[in-house]
């Protein structure tokens, strides 16, 4: 069925989303597991237009559903993050691991909209709909996100003191 073949293309953004999401690897291929489950189950119901959004839609419900049951943290202390690997100079490896930080202390709300418009670039009505919410929302959310992650980034670029040395 050519649904299913263009459900298993978008594995690989489903599981970056849900990594964000979570923070944690095994918990993202969880829930990234169960979206798939249950999108295969409700095929039948997606209406052709865009696959993506209709995913991270399910994605989000599952989420949220799985938060309420397991009464998950939000907030993941800087001890409890990941280590981000990252090619290139180590002060790239260092900044992407500064945002990966950032990001995990926003609020949910806020990284959900950030990551939906940024990273998996739906627009302000798509992820409107991911979310089940009204666009000035996510307009709202996503200015704050952006601050709140601009403010993130620039008190730990003054935390750091490193010269380089030649």
């Amino acid at each position: 069925m050519p649904i299913q073949q263009d459900i298993v293309a978008e594995i690989p953004r489903l599981r970056r989303f849900a990594r964000a999401l979570t923070g944690d690897a095994y918990r993202a291929d969880d829930l990234v597991q169960d979206t798939l489950e249950r999108a295969l189950n409700k095929w039948m119901l997606w209406r052709p237009g865009n696959l993506r959004a209709w995913l991270l839609t399910i994605m989000h419900h599952v989420f949220i559903s799985q938060a309420r049951s397991h009464k998950t943290v939000e907030y993941y202390p800087e001890e409890m993050l990941p280590e981000v690997s990252a090619r290139g100079a180590q002060d790239e490896g260092l900044a992407l691991r500064d945002l990966d930080r950032a990001l995990a202390r926003l609020s949910l709300d806020q990284r959900q909209v950030l990551l939906l418009v940024t990273l998996e670039e739906l627009s302000y009505e798509e992820t409107a709909r991911v979310l089940n919410i009204p666009v000035g929302t996510v307009m709202s959310r996503l200015y704050r996100a952006r601050e709140r992650l601009r403010a993130l980034l620039a008190s730990q670029d003054g935390s750091a003191h490193l010269r380089i040395v030649k």
